[in-house]
């Protein structure tokens, strides 16, 4: 594959061969979001990020007494929790929340833990009209106030307008129910920052969890999360993808957070184009049949490029064809971008939403606890929902162990099959990185440009 590389360029200005992102913008069918015409690269450096960081228990404590402890982060969905009493226990290395619905309009996190001695309260989510703690039976109310002490006359030393259970902060944005440990944090609108302007067009509120999926990751939640913030990786570990995915051609955006909120990041990755990797020259109807074939079970019959189209053109309208006839929702203005595209974001410091329409895609990566070799990968679908009917209940979450095996969850349908290839890499990486006589990785200046951003963000709340 040549490279657009020229005698004297500066550094990360050189790109891959082939369209650009915003020249197959300039030939979309239909009207394209501002949003992704916001270009924005910026060269943030070469030098080498220690590789300690993925593996040094005192690394670990660090982010958790100055990350995890400090940010807001996503616990859940609105839709996983409709109904008052409705709850779920969110956990983050040694930390743990209630996070209920405790009246129709108001959502609370409470730490988990009984103010008698200490029992966990909860132990997993559903419904609840009280809070009773399994120990000794010590409740509290759904507003957090204590409602009952056993034996009451043994504790007339607790006052009970001093024993209403701790809280966390708790806000939401596009339909997600964020938290926060730390009393003293600024909101969650300034910690957002210039996000939810970028997710006006896509409207993540108006879309219900469809689908979970929860696996414990063999690795650093780092080293799980860096995976699939480029696509770089894609000739090696997804080479089946090449003849449809535009993997060198992805655009990478970095933009700098509001005064008081970290940075984010971007990438578009374009679909039903080849790779530059493979050269010019492939047939639009090979592309084509190649996307069909491997991520929607095989090209429908009939389903041609015709003479003067693109496979962008017919693959976009297929799926405006599938997705309205799924969703109830009329999407004949919507872009070929968001229907075909991987409009994949990074929401400091774990959040990965993708927009668009066609790839409703949601990550979310966290510690396994206080293991540093092991972390939490959530795999969400977000199907969009007519907002004027009722959103349904999100799908309640599909836990798979450390050995298991993605297949084992076949509402992933043909991601599965893509998900065990990344994990073949992730436990190599985890234990290369623990080899290695390096004392840093290298990274691409522009293709992996959002995994030092991270890195930087990362650094800045460590000091």
């Amino acid at each position: 594959m040549t490279q657009t590389t020229q005698p004297g360029q500066a550094a990360g200005d050189a790109r891959s061969a082939g369209p650009t992102v915003q020249s197959l913008l300039d030939a979309d069918t239909r009207e394209v979001p501002d949003v992704l015409r916001a270009e924005s690269y910026e060269f943030l450096g070469d030098t080498d990020i220690d590789r300690t960081r993925y593996f040094s228990p005192e690394f670990h404590d660090r982010e958790v007494e100055h990350v995890w402890a400090k940010v807001w982060q996503v616990a859940c969905r609105e839709e996983d929790i409709p109904d008052v009493g409705d709850h779920v226990v969110y956990d983050i290395a040694d930390s743990s929340l209630i996070v209920m619905r405790t009246a129709p309009g108001t959502i609370r996190a409470y730490h988990n833990s009984c103010l008698h001695r200490g029992t966990q309260l909860r132990a997993a989510g559903g419904n609840v009209q009280h809070i009773r703690c399994p120990f000794h039976g010590f409740t509290w109310n759904l507003d957090g106030s204590l409602k009952e002490i056993p034996c009451q006359w043994d504790f007339r030393h607790v006052r009970p307008e001093n024993f209403s259970l701790p809280e966390a902060k708790a806000d939401t944005w596009g339909g997600f129910v964020f938290v926060n440990l730390d009393p003293g944090a600024g909101s969650l609108a300034s910690f957002l920052g210039e996000v939810p302007k970028h997710f006006d067009a896509f409207k993540l509120e108006h879309r219900f969890k469809g689908v979970h999926v929860a696996k414990i990751m063999p690795c650093n939640w780092k080293v799980c999360l860096e995976a699939f913030l480029e696509s770089f990786h894609v000739i090696t570990t997804h080479p089946q993808m090449l003849l449809y995915f535009g993997d060198a051609n992805t655009e990478y955006d970095v933009y700098r957070g509001a005064p008081g909120s970290p940075p984010f990041n971007r990438m578009i990755t374009p679909q039903a184009v080849s790779s530059p990797h493979l050269g010019s020259g492939i047939a639009q109807q090979d592309i084509l049949d190649a996307l069909f074939n491997d991520l929607r079970g095989g090209r429908p019959e009939g389903l041609i490029v015709p003479e003067g189209k693109t496979a962008r053109e017919v693959t976009a309208q297929e799926m405006r064809a599938r997705w309205g006839e799924r969703t109830g929702l009329d999407l004949s203005a919507a872009s070929d971008s968001e229907m075909i595209d991987a409009i994949q974001y990074f929401v400091f410091p774990n959040l990965v939403p993708w927009g668009g329409i066609g790839s409703p895609i949601t990550y979310r990566f966290r510690p396994n606890g206080s293991d540093p070799d092991t972390s939490i990968f959530d795999v969400m679908m977000l199907i969009p929902c007519d907002p004027q009917k009722p959103k349904p209940r999100g799908v309640p979450v599909h836990w798979l162990s450390l050995e298991a095996d993605w297949s084992e969850a076949p509402e992933l349908g043909a991601l599965a099959r893509i998900f065990n290839q990344d994990s073949q890499n992730l436990p190599r990486i985890q234990k290369g990185l623990k080899a290695a006589r390096k004392p840093g990785i290298t990274l691409a200046n522009y293709q992996e440009v959002r995994i030092r951003q991270f890195h930087q963000a990362l650094d800045s709340y460590l000091g």
